[in-house]
């Protein structure tokens, strides 16, 4: 992947996203997780258009390259993930998301049933609830010295129902880290609501070491993709 490249810019719902495309093949759309940006997949990118996929990697609203907002709600995130994949042309594309987003894989998949062909979602929580209470303590004493848009976002959403799991219809993968921020229970609780899910828990591995510059979720997705295409 060239680290020069030139992004692109799309317009969504009132923002503009700015967003790079790699490969050629079978589209995936990679969506990145709270306060990074799309280069955290540098590694899947090349393991997945070496794979023979096209890839389309967004930084989300306020990420990257995009304007910082003053608020965040992942239902907006969604939306705007949703018109991305439109203004694309893409048809039941994958999705993969990492942390934050997961979580808007998950929305998008409830709210727009039938927009994606295949999700796969790694360190992912329903509620805020769903991580280690020792993460939620710090964040929360950092955020009340110093206000954060993107903590605030952390510490007071998203609320996804187990029910509305279950509507999902489509082939999904959900990874963990052994010693990831979400609770096990949570995972579990997320594969168990889905019908058909596969569930993996990545040994010795906390939230991000098996996604960033590593090739283990690269591998991951490759299977899983080529398993259900």
């Amino acid at each position: 992947m060239n680290r020069n490249e030139i992004m692109k810019t799309v317009d969504v719902n009132g923002v503009t996203l700015h967003y790079a495309v790699y490969g050629e093949g079978s589209p995936i759309v990679l969506i990145h997780g709270n306060g990074e940006d799309h280069s955290i997949f540098r590694t899947e990118i090349e393991q997945l258009t070496a794979a023979g996929y096209k890839v389309y990697a967004p930084d989300s609203r306020g990420h990257g390259a995009n304007r910082p907002m003053p608020e965040y709600h992942y239902a907006d995130m969604a939306e705007d993930t949703c018109a991305f994949i439109a203004a694309m042309g893409l048809r039941k594309p994958a999705l993969y998301g990492h942390s934050d987003g997961g979580i808007i894989g998950l929305l998008l998949e409830i709210t727009h049933p039938g927009t994606l062909g295949m999700l796969a979602v790694s360190g992912t929580n329903l509620s805020p609830a769903g991580l280690i209470p020792s993460f939620i303590e710090e964040f929360s004493a950092a955020n009340r010295a110093h206000p954060d848009p993107l903590v605030t976002l952390m510490l007071t959403e998203p609320r996804i129902r187990v029910e509305e799991l279950e509507k999902i219809r489509i082939p999904v993968l959900v990874t963990a880290g052994e010693h990831d921020l979400v609770l096990r229970s949570e995972t579990e609780k997320i594969a168990g609501a889905i019908p058909g899910a596969e569930m993996v828990i990545v040994e010795k591995e906390d939230h991000g070491s098996y996604v960033v510059g590593s090739g283990i979720m690269g591998e991951l997705l490759v299977h899983f993709l080529k398993k259900n295409r």
